[in-house]
Order: C-alpha cells, then sequence, then structure tokens
C-alpha cells in the first residue's frame, strides 16, 4: 500500500516537473537557509569563545567601573585604575594566591619609519606579558625588567606591524618614532591565533608601561598617580580563579576605602564572566537568525498547501474514479499526504545538499570561521520537511477525501 502510494505520488509530480521543481523551491530555500544560519550563529559562538579563551584559561582582568549617573550627580570624580592598585594588587600579604600581577596601558599614537605613517595602538606592559599570555617573540627578545626600571626605549612589535612598516627591511634593530620619539625595535611577536581580548594582536607595539606613562601618554590622577589602563591577575590555576577574584577585590576595596555599603569602583573581569555573557550573546544571535531562516520554511509550506489544492482540483475526476472503484476516504487522504511529504522531502534533501556546499564556501571565504554541518542539524532538518509536508498537506487531503464522488465524476 503505501509504496503504491509512492509510485502513484512519483508519476503524479513528474507529471508537471517545472510545478513540482519550483515549489519545492521554497523547501529546499528555507531548509538550506536554516542549516547554514544556524550552523553560522555556531561557528560565531566558537570563534568569539576562542578569542576570549586567548586571555588564558587563569586570567582575571580588573578595570575601572564606568561611571553611573549616580556617581556624576555626587560629583564623584573619574573612576580609574593607576599604579597604586597595581602595587596593592601584587602584594603577596593582600592576595596571595597570585602568581603574576600586570599593568596595562593602551592607548594610539601616529607611529613613523622610512616614510611610512600609521596609526599604531601602543600597549605599555611590563616583562611578565609573556609568561602571562603564553606568548613568545619570533625574533629578538621581549621586554625585560631592566627596560622598566630604565625607562627603555626600545618596542616590540607584531607581525601586522612588521607587515606594514617594514616590508623590505629586517625590523629588529630598526628605529621607529611613536609621535615624534625614537624607540628601537628589539622584537617581534609570534603570530597570536586570532584577534583576542582587546582587538587584533598582531597589530599591536608593546613597550615599557613606564616608558609610556613617563614620555608618551602621561595621564595621573588627582592624587598625582600614574593611570594605567587596567590590571591582569594570573592565578596559579583555573580552579583557584574565584579565590584569586575575591582576594583582589577584598584588597582593592580595603585600599580605596569603600564602605561595605557601597558598590565596588572598579571591575572584575574572570574567564567565566566572559564566556557566559559571549554564550548569552551569540545564542541569541543563533535564535534570531533560525528565526529568520524559519519564514522562509513558513513561506515553503504555504507553497506546498497551495500546489496541493490546485491538484486537488485538477484530479477530481480521478479522486471520484477512484472512490467509485472502492477506495477508502483513508486511501485519498494518505495519497495526498505522501505526495505533500515526497515534495517536501526531495526540497529538503536539496537543501542539505546546497547547505553543505553553503558551509564550505563560507569557510573557505573568512580563515577565522569554520562552518561545520553538524549531523544533528541534518536530522533536524529532516523532521521538518516531514513535519510542514504533513501540517501543509492535511487540509488539501481532507479536501480531497471530503469530495462526493458522484459530483467528482460529473466535474469537467
Amino acid at each position: 500500500m503505501i509504496s503504491e502510494n509512492f509510485r502513484i505520488a512519483l508519476l503524479g509530480l513528474t507529471s508537471n516537473k517545472l510545478r513540482s521543481v519550483l515549489t519545492m523551491l521554497g523547501i529546499t530555500i528555507g531548509v538550506a537557509a536554516v542549516i547554514v544560519l544556524v550552523s553560522l550563529g555556531q561557528a560565531v559562538e566558537t570563534f568569539v569563545r576562542n578569542q576570549f579563551l586567548g586571555l588564558g584559561t587563569n586570567l582575571i582582568l580588573i578595570s575601572p567601573r564606568e561611571a553611573s549617573l549616580t556617581d556624576m550627580r555626587d560629583g564623584v570624580a573619574a573612576l580609574v585604575m593607576t599604579m597604586r592598585d597595581y602595587d596593592t594588587l601584587r602584594d603577596i600579604s593582600r592576595v596571595p594566591d597570585a602568581i603574576n600581577v600586570m599593568p596595562q596601558l593602551n592607548f594610539s599614537r601616529p607611529v613613523n619609519f622610512d616614510g611610512r605613517q600609521a596609526n599604531g595602538r601602543i600597549r605599555g606592559v611590563t616583562e611578565a606579558f609573556v609568561p602571562m599570555r603564553s606568548r613568545d617573540v619570533v625574533a629578538g627578545r621581549f621586554i625585560d625588567r631592566d627596560d622598566v626600571e630604565t625607562e627603555a626605549r626600545v618596542a616590540v612589535v607584531g607581525l601586522t606591524v612588521v607587515e606594514r612598516l617594514f616590508p623590505d627591511a629586517y625590523p629588529i634593530g630598526q628605529s621607529i618614532r611613536i609621535s615624534g620619539i625614537s624607540f628601537q625595535v628589539i622584537g617581534v611577536m609570534e603570530r597570536a591565533g586570532g584577534s583576542g581580548f582587546g582587538g587584533d594582536e598582531n597589530d599591536l607595539i608593546w613597550i615599557p608601561i613606564t616608558t609610556a606613562q613617563a614620555r608618551l601618554n602621561t595621564g595621573r590622577d588627582a592624587s598625582g598617580e600614574r593611570r594605567v589602563t587596567n590590571v591582569i591577575v594570573q592565578a596559579r590555576d583555573a580552579e583557584s580563579v574565584d579565590l584569586v577574584a575575591a582576594q583582589a577585590r577584598q584588597a582593592l576595596r580595603e585600599a580605596r576605602n569603600i564602605s561595605f555599603r557601597d558598590e565596588d569602583t572598579f571591575q572584575i573581569f574572570t574567564q567565566t564572566d566572559l564566556l557566559e555573557s559571549v554564550g548569552q550573546i551569540t545564542g541569541l544571535l543563533t535564535i534570531f537568525l533560525g528565526i529568520i531562516a524559519g519564514i522562509s520554511l513558513l513561506v515553503g509550506g504555504i507553497g506546498i498547501m497551495n500546489i496541493m489544492l490546485v491538484t486537488v482540483t485538477e484530479r477530481t475526476r480521478e479522486i471520484g474514479l477512484r472512490k467509485a472503484v472502492g477506495a477508502q476516504r483513508i486511501d485519498i487522504q494518505l495519497q495526498f499526504l505522501t505526495e505533500a511529504t515526497l515534495l517536501s522531502l526531495v526540497g529538503g534533501a536539496v537543501g542539505v545538499a546546497i547547505a553543505f556546499a553553503g558551509s564550505l564556501a563560507v569557510s573557505a571565504l573568512s580563515a577565522d570561521l569554520t562552518v561545520t554541518i553538524q549531523w544533528s542539524s541534518v536530522l533536524l532538518a529532516t523532521l521538518i520537511s516531514i513535519a510542514i509536508g504533513v501540517f501543509f498537506g492535511i487540509y488539501p487531503a481532507n479536501r480531497a477525501a471530503a469530495l462526493n464522488p458522484i459530483d467528482a465524476l460529473r466535474y469537467e
């Protein structure tokens, strides 16, 4: 019985190939869109998560809290981080479980070399950067303790900076000018795997933070302390991150004389906090993309219903003849449901094939995004195709089954 229904359905669909293809096109586009967009959303989530993991699994980022309307109304001074906060956090008696603490000062300045100019992203750091970020140099060396203590005018450049400023020259030993001040290039950093936290890690120039504060970014707070952008604290391992974060919070509250009633004047971000925020954002993005693609499936389903209603009208005499020779109501219903489901399934299969091709195209065009089709997505698309065929085929099937055989035989 089932095989006979499929045979008749195939004959009916192939009798008008163009109409069948155009009907399946809506489902094909919908299924392909759902799979590709959901897979793209998952790829974006994986990509962003990997970028945040570039911070390291046991790092804590402490930065100033953004001033609120209440702060401005109460006349609170600008909320900043200073070297005093750095000294507080590296005090082993206050934060005993931290193994490294490093201040960072981020800013941009024009950079020149041999007639070439670029808007350089500068990052003032200490010698702790390499062990904390698990980065290394591919040529020369990184900033050491002596460079920091003597405010040396030395710089380590990323590979993107090398490509822009030194296309025809070996960078080590060259002198670049940052805001008119000469710096000697002593090292080139290895290529970072992604854009990393805070922008493209390959498009940076690292200099000693003391040099940055003394010569390029001389900002101080009201008490005369030199400012920093943030402070990074490294815990012993991933399991002790929450403990170190709690110790750092308590140490800063005490050093800043924050009352127990008042909120923190700083923000502490751990890897868990960052990943949870990223997961929520990318999860909503994936759902949004899925809803957009789902609209295409709805339109495709309506197209199937429309064509099946036309088919019922065209085959009214056939329906009457089948009823006259003994076909039951359920037989007619199954026949038209089979045709609707077959239309949807074939369209879905073509959509899956297009989705695979689309994922390969997106992966080829983007070096950072790897879009992979999960078999769970293929199974979901198949089930959706069947559900659409059944749902949008029920009404035409019932309409066909409800025809009076005498009226159907008289139909011209």
